[in-house]
């Protein structure tokens, strides 16, 4: 097993975010992406009809 530490001091100004970057970024310079489900989860319907097959199989 590995030793971890854990330190509770104050965070040093590296850790903080850098606003500026966010504020000045521009959005409309974003490619526009179409979502996709690559794996969809199955209906009603289908479930149904699996459970029917195993019951008759």
């Amino acid at each position: 097993m590995g030793v971890f530490s854990l330190s509770l001091s104050e965070p040093i100004m590296s850790d903080k975010p850098d606003f500026a970057e966010i504020e000045t970024f521009d959005k409309t310079k974003l490619k526009k992406t179409e979502t996709r489900e690559k794996n969809p989860l199955p209906t009603k319907e289908t479930i149904e009809q699996e459970k029917q097959s195993e019951s008759t199989a």
